[in-house]
């Protein structure tokens, strides 16, 4: 059995994510702060993943005063309360195949989630590609959700979220503990 650890590249990874409502969307990113992969002869076997929610930028609204204002929102405790939660983390929990399982944690609350990821091995650098679709109620983030608010109209936001993933990674050297 070869066992494989991949620490991620920063500079090379991303998070794009989409948001709807009644009356459209907005898009975005946020930052991978750091993650890592563990590999048994090429299959995912555990890996763990930090999201830095203080880095979230809004790219569908061009006015800064109104981009600020929505990225100032999105910071507060109506969704991802960075001051108190500056990160999110995804720790896989098992894999098989290209599908994953992890526990997703947000502002503190952990659920398990599933997706699948498509990945490939180019000598000693790892691409690995997903998208999650998350209930965003399921982690606190009630504000104009339309289980816990009546009467919305065109105000409405829903519940689900997509984070597409795009994470680059680098072998390194495999500690001794984990090729047994």
């Amino acid at each position: 059995m070869k066992t494989q650890k991949f620490n991620m590249v920063a500079a090379q990874s991303s998070i794009s994510w989409v948001g709807r409502k009644v009356t459209g969307a907005h898009h975005g990113t946020i930052n991978l702060k750091e993650g890592e992969l563990f590999l048994t002869d090429g299959q995912i076997k555990a890996g763990k993943f930090v999201v830095d929610t203080t880095s979230i930028r809004i790219l569908d609204i061009t006015d800064p005063a109104t981009n600020a204002q929505f990225a100032g929102h999105l910071a507060s405790d109506d969704f991802f309360g960075v001051e108190h939660y500056p990160e999110a983390s995804f720790d896989i929990i098992s894999a098989y195949g290209n599908h994953i399982n992890g526990h997703l944690t947000i502002k503190g609350i952990t659920n398990q989630v599933a997706f699948d990821v498509n990945i490939t091995i180019s000598e000693d650098t790892l691409k690995a590609t997903g998208k999650l679709v998350i209930d965003r109620t399921q982690y606190g983030i009630r504000f104009r959700s339309g289980n816990f608010f009546q009467n919305l109209g065109d105000t409405l936001i829903y519940n689900d979220f997509e984070l597409n993933i795009m994470f680059t990674a680098k072998a390194v050297e495999t500690p001794a503990f984990a090729q047994n």
